[in-house]
């Protein structure tokens, strides 16, 4: 035998207060929710009927009671029965026969909010259909009662008591109200008031008339400043037919993470939604916060964020098109506060320029990047160089960018966020720009050799210092090079990285997989990484002149730890050793030499 589900009303109310709503704080939102939506209905049949709510809190009411007021559609008896005592049935949308997209509700179970701050509600009701006012009363463990009532309204429309629950009062009190009104119904079309106080503004703020379009400018950034608390760098409109969306995008003043979730404040109909409503905008417009007004995307059941399909993806992507728009336009009408912005959100820039050609253009002609020949932008650096050479890590960059610059290369820090991807993809744009990354092996072949004469006479040396640095698998070089200050550059391409771990992996691999990993190892290419002495330097010629082979042993090894410190190369423990041992050694040289001590 078929019977009906049987509902605990505590229990849905709980599960209300502590997993569909985030806070008590939304009975306001709900009450007025249901009474716009009852003055909307009412409208709909008589356009000259008034349009108003009006709240009372236990100031104005003196028995320790909120009451909400509404001159809207009210119900029938049956309508009572049916609507009011049915959870998940919208009565709205359904038995008053309008579509959706009219009201506010939609899940027909925002009259349970109510129960968050008290245990009872009472509500007196008259049609505007006709028929005597009826009164209900609701009590938080299922029951309700419906009767006449005693006492008619002498018009149609609906008014909800609820006295508070033990330890709710602070919920009721003026202020909370005012303030929660506010928040919520700020912007309604209807005039709402809270204690004879209206507290809804004339019309959405980024509508309203202004003298001139500096003065519009100057309301928005004070709204801006009201709602999120800064002065906007800029404002922009937003819109979407096709959600049936308005709004204003505010540009924040200073750096943003571009890992935090964005949150904006979106409202239905004029009715808040949620001040940190999430996947409004694509993520990296993480710099903009917006303020929107929808009739089309859908809330979730909470009422509390919107609904992720495919209305709202199309509505993101939308809307991030007239954010680039935005910066588009800004280059062309005021380059110098493009300057001013990119200087403050380049990671934002960078991110839509990955995959967007317009903004890439905008980064290549605008955006200053970090090169060998200071911060300019690509384009340029581009003209003064031709081809763009880069690194993809700051620490090569450090190493590479003096001597690269005294053989004439330009060199660009690729190491910062996005920026290797966008180089990468220059071509794209034009096929004509050339973009390479430099091999530190590379610079090796722009050095310099010494004569003949010279190598002959310090071939002694350099097999002391390769006989130094075998143990360290690193080969040594001499060569002359600018800049002469730069006494050795430790080079290590990806190449020569490669091979040096596939030896590594292979001496402790088992015969099977040294065998496959053999054929990997081409032959080609050097086989070690290379130390360069610098002959131009000083301290190199006064090395190289050393009759000691015990202290140019450690020389050496100090010319090798200095250079993998200046290109922040990793220490291996076997490096880290190396450091420590040919630094005390050259102090104890140096002490027993300064003693006259062999």
């Amino acid at each position: 035998m078929e019977q009906a589900f049987r509902v605990d009303l505590r229990g849905v109310v709980d599960l209300l207060s502590h997993h569909l709503y985030g806070s008590p704080r939304v009975y306001i939102r709900e009450l007025l929710q249901n009474a716009v939506d009852a003055v909307t209905a009412r409208q709909a049949i008589d356009a000259d009927a008034p349009a108003e709510v009006r709240i009372e809190t236990p100031d104005s009411t003196g028995d320790g009671s909120i009451r909400v007021y509404d001159n809207g559609i009210g119900l029938t008896e049956p309508e009572v029965h049916e609507f009011l005592a049915t959870i998940g049935h919208s009565g709205k949308r359904d038995g008053l026969g309008f579509a959706r997209h009219e009201f506010l509700g939609q899940f027909g179970i925002g009259l349970l909010s109510c129960f968050l701050v008290a245990d009872e509600a009472r509500i007196l009701t008259r049609s505007a259909r006709g028929g005597p006012s009826v009164a209900w009363t609701g009590y938080a463990d299922g029951r309700y009662r419906v009767e006449i009532a005693a006492e008619q309204r002498p018009e149609p429309g609906t008014t909800v008591t609820l006295t508070p629950r033990q330890g709710m009062e602070p919920w009721l009190t003026s202020t909370t109200v005012v303030e929660l009104a506010t928040l919520f119904g700020g912007l309604l079309p209807f005039r709402v008031t809270v204690d004879g106080q209206t507290i809804n503004a004339a019309d959405l703020p980024w509508r309203a008339t202004h003298p001139t379009p500096s003065d519009r400018q100057a309301a928005l950034a004070t709204y801006a400043e009201d709602t999120f608390g800064f002065t906007p760098f800029a404002s922009f409109d937003l819109s979407s037919a096709e959600a049936g969306l308005t709004g204003v995008a505010f540009v924040l003043p200073q750096a943003a993470n571009p890992a935090a979730k964005t949150g904006h404040r979106a409202y239905l109909k004029r009715m808040l939604i949620a001040e940190n409503v999430t996947g409004l905008l694509p993520d990296w417009a993480f710099f903009v916060r917006c303020v929107v007004d929808t009739s089309e995307l859908r809330p979730t059941a909470s009422r509390e964020a919107l609904y992720e399909d495919d209305l709202l993806e199309s509505t993101r992507e939308a809307l991030g098109d007239q954010v680039r728009d935005w910066l588009i336009e800004l280059s062309a009408s005021d380059p110098a506060r493009l300057a001013q912005f990119l200087q403050i959100h380049d990671l934002g820039v960078k991110a839509l320029a990955l995959h967007d050609d317009d903004m890439l253009r905008l980064v290549d002609r605008w955006l200053a990047v970090e090169t060998n020949a200071g911060r300019i932008p690509l384009a340029e650096f581009r003209r003064r160089f031709g081809a763009i050479r880069f690194t993809p890590s700051v620490e090569e960059f450090r190493q590479l960018s003096a001597v690269a610059n005294a053989q004439g290369i330009g060199l660009v820090n690729g190491g910062y966020a996005y920026l290797t991807e966008i180089l990468e993809r220059l071509p794209a744009i034009d096929p004509e720009i050339r973009v390479s990354r430099l091999e530190t092996s590379e610079l090796a072949t722009h050095f310099d050799l010494i004569d003949p004469a010279t190598e002959l006479a310090l071939r002694p040396f350099l097999v002391t210092a390769q006989r130094a640095l075998d143990r360290l698998d690193c080969e040594v070089t001499l060569r002359t090079f600018d800049p002469p200050s730069l006494a050795a550059l430790y080079l290590l391409d990806r190449e020569t990285q490669h091979r040096a771990e596939l030896r590594a992996t292979r001496a402790i691999a088992d015969d099977l997989w040294s065998d496959v990993l053999g054929a990997f190892d081409t032959g080609l290419g050097p086989d070690r990484p290379q130390l360069v002495l610098n002959h131009r330097n000083p301290l190199v010629r006064k090395i190289s002149a050393l009759s000691d082979p015990r202290l140019a042993t450690m020389a050496v090894e100090a010319l090798y730890s200095q250079a993998l410190l200046l290109g922040q190369h990793p220490l291996r423990p076997v490096d880290t050793a190396l450091l420590n041992r040919s630094f005390v050694g050259l102090l104890d040289w140096a002490v027993h030499d300064e003693r006259g001590e062999s």
